[in-house]
């Protein structure tokens, strides 16, 4: 892991199921999908956008409830069903005018492979497939779904400096955590 390559970045993209969540689908009747997402994942989404942190979600399937998670956490870019991420990752990247070194990328198989091998700080979480692991910066003690993407902003948030700021806009004071 390098604090250089964190210290470039701007935005933080990542995949969903098996990073967001544990990877389990659970399909009922009628199309109803419900997915079990981390509520220490959200609050670390909500302290790297009160740090000024760019979030999206880049993600091959169409889900209702990753559309209701990333309005609720007032996600910045949400990407859903395209197996060709790289090419929503392109977009994503003009959209916002940033350059590859800006960007992180959170992801656990070999699809999210293209991103992680271009982006300027690229994590795979602990669940994620064994030949993604060796392609990037960092690897997760965490597994997805179980606050693997709070670990990785949480280490972003501290290497650029912002914590304090993050935690303050959220309404603590550096005082009321008692250890770090």
């Amino acid at each position: 892991m390098s604090e250089d390559k964190i210290k470039k970045i701007k935005m933080i993209l990542m995949d969903v199921d098996g990073v967001l969540t544990d990877g389990g689908i659970i399909l009922g009747n009628e199309g109803l999908e419900i997915k079990i997402f981390n509520v220490q994942d959200g609050m670390g989404i909500t302290l790297a956008r009160k740090a000024g942190l760019k979030i999206g979600i880049i993600t091959g399937r169409n889900s209702e409830a990753v559309s209701s998670r990333a309005q609720e956490l007032e996600i910045d870019e949400l990407s859903q069903g395209h197996f060709d991420k790289l090419s929503s990752y392109m977009s994503i990247k003009e959209k916002f005018g940033f350059t590859d070194e800006e960007i992180a990328y959170i992801g656990d198989d070999m699809v999210d492979l293209p991103i992680l091998n271009r982006v300027g700080f690229s994590v795979a979480v602990a669940n994620a497939r064994e030949e993604i692991k060796p392609c990037v910066d960092y690897v997760t003690t965490a597994s997805g779904g179980k606050g693997a993407v709070r670990e990785v902003i949480d280490l972003i948030l501290k290497t650029l400096g912002k914590w304090d700021e993050a935690i303050e806009k959220v309404g603590l004071m550096k005082g009321d955590l008692k250890a770090e």
